[in-house]
């Protein structure tokens, strides 16, 4: 039998996966800066506001901090927000909001009061922007309790966690990468994908573990390929999930290649990465035969766009990091 598969790049899929929400549940509503008529400066929500009304999906002053300060009274009273920063610095503004209420608010109230919040964050580089519209802010949220943070690498995965994440009574801060919008894939809406909290791992391979998340699993997938042609199997898993995090997964990956690099477009000191390869010391220190390796931005504001490609990860830092895992302690 055959399937309905279409090829879809990720800002359609998340369109879709908004379209699909507010369809099935009336208490979903879209909201931010030219989200409304425009759709959006990347277009995920294009048509939503002609399909479902100025009421469901509309434009909001400029004031992140009264975006989610919004979101947050509706949430109180049964309504299911989706709120988008429109680039990941101009969040700022909202992190007091963010940090103080969205966060805690289901704590506080013992769990009386649900936080249905999805926060949308395009963020990350790649596209040749300039300083505040290339931030990789991950980490401020990851380290907040009370929030979860998710991060597609592809189409269906951000179809699926956006799903999940408008369907969580937890807030939930969906970092966009945006380099990765125009990615295309088949999309079956019919196929199943693992929820928040579970990483996949989307390469296989025995000689070393490449752990990426977002806009570094293509680059992650690059290295693997490049290094294959050279003879070394590099296996890559895909976190998705920062926060919940799946220390199952990453870790049996880790365990059974004994050698780690863990990839991140973020500044490296006191990162995501920098947690990441924490995690998999501590569990898995006795299957290493190496060091974990991290590859990450520098720690320095993000550059002007003739200098971002010195600024990201790339296949030859991966690749540079992986000779560096003390390979000659085989021989």
């Amino acid at each position: 039998m055959a399937t309905d598969t279409t090829k879809l790049t990720m800002a359609q899929a998340l369109n879709r996966a908004l379209r699909d929400a507010m369809a099935e549940d009336d208490t979903v509503y879209v909201f931010g800066e030219d989200v409304g008529p425009l759709g959006g400066v990347f277009r995920i929500t294009d048509g939503l506001t002609a399909e479902f009304g100025e009421d469901r999906c509309f434009d909001t002053p400029l004031a992140e901090a009264g975006i989610a300060g919004l979101a947050v009274g509706m949430a109180m009273n049964g309504m299911r927000p989706v709120i988008e920063m429109q680039f990941d610095a101009f969040a700022y503004p909202a992190f007091e909001q963010i940090v103080s209420h969205v966060a805690k608010l289901r704590n506080r109230t013992r769990g009386r009061v649900a936080m249905p919040i999805v926060i949308r964050v395009p963020y990350a580089g790649g596209i040749g922007g300039v300083e505040h519209h290339c931030d990789s802010s991950e980490a401020y949220y990851a380290h907040t309790p009370g929030l979860k943070v998710v991060t597609p690498a592809t189409p269906v995965d951000a179809y699926h966690l956006l799903r999940d994440a408008i369907a969580s009574d937890d807030p939930v801060v969906f970092m966009e990468p945006k380099k990765l919008y125009w990615a295309k894939e088949e999309f079956d809406p019919a196929a199943s994908r693992p929820g928040i909290g579970t990483a996949v791992v989307c390469r296989p391979g025995t000689d070393a573990t490449l752990i990426a998340y977002g806009p570094s699993v293509p680059t992650a997938l690059e290295a693997a390929e490049a290094a294959a042609q050279e003879g070394r199997s590099l296996q890559v898993v895909d976190v998705r999930s920062l926060v919940p995090f799946d220390d199952e997964t990453v870790c049996a990956a880790v365990r059974s290649t004994g050698r780690a690099v863990v990839i991140a477009e973020a500044s490296g000191f006191a990162s995501v990465a920098s947690e990441i390869a924490a995690r998999v010391t501590e569990r898995c220190f006795h299957s290493l035969a190496a060091p974990v390796r991290r590859v990450t931005g520098f720690d320095i504001p993000f550059p002007p766009p003739k200098l971002e490609r010195h600024q990201l990860p790339s296949v030859d830092r991966v690749l540079d990091a992986v000779d560096d895992l003390q390979w000659e302690d085989d021989q």
